[in-house]
């Protein structure tokens, strides 16, 4: 379904209900620059790391489909497990599970209440920048401590530059984005209203610090668009 959630004036913050699941996808890449993209690096470089019948969390999968591309082109048995607090989008996580053949776990649940033990990779696609910062700093120690060894986590954000003049240029950039994916100005501010104090993003610095600072020994971006990162740690 096409993305038409801010056409109409907006009555509340931004979450991901029916309304949302229903067209995310959609949302996903007409909001997202280069999100296949960065899907398909993300993906390449868990690749290299993945070996039969390791263990993969997706944190915030919505719709799952970076779980399902990666079962399509593992050339492993993986144990995949999505977890999202969104019962809407893991309905349909499902469904397209089932449309394509493939077995993965669904967990309806917050993020801090989940066990992630014995994991070889875990993935957060523009999940962390919706989490406080106290508790995303102590859920990305404990995604630290629940990698194996040389385990990885890779994690998509939206970042801010720490120069003013630069930011602003970010932000413009990603404006005349939107507007080419076919976002009337109206849409563009009000999802950008509905976010406010909704999505915190950090600097790219930032970032990287949190994750050494939760004692993973490397962290390096693997993609950049404008205000738009990927990230690899490794333990």
């Amino acid at each position: 379904m096409v993305d038409k959630v801010f056409e109409k004036s907006i009555t509340k913050q931004f979450e991901f209900d029916e309304e949302v699941a229903s067209v995310f996808d959609d949302m996903l890449n007409r909001s997202v620059p280069f999100y296949k993209e960065m899907q398909r690096l993300s993906i390449n470089f868990a690749s290299n790391f993945l070996e039969e019948n390791d263990i993969v969390y997706d944190l915030g999968c919505s719709t799952g489909s970076t779980l399902i591309e990666l079962s399509k082109n593992s050339n492993h048995n993986l144990n995949l497990i999505g977890i999202d607090n969104s019962e809407a989008m893991l309905n349909r996580a499902k469904n397209k599970c089932k449309a394509f053949g493939v077995n993965i776990d669904f967990i309806n649940a917050d993020l801090h209440d989940i066990s992630y033990d014995d994991a070889k990779l875990i993935l957060s696609n523009y999940t962390l920048q919706f989490i406080r910062p106290l508790q995303r700093e102590k859920l990305v120690k404990k995604i630290q401590e629940s990698l194996k060894d040389e385990g990885i986590f890779i994690f998509s954000e939206k970042v801010i530059s720490s120069n003013s003049k630069l930011n602003k240029q970010s932000i413009d950039e990603y404006y005349n984005f939107k507007k080419t994916q076919g976002y009337s100005e109206f849409e563009i501010s009000q999802k950008r209203e509905a976010l406010e104090n909704v999505l915190i993003p950090y600097t790219e610095e930032e970032n990287k610090k949190m994750i050494l600072d939760a004692g993973f020994s490397h962290c390096e971006t693997i993609f950049k668009w404008v205000n738009f990162a990927t990230f690899i740690a490794i333990k």
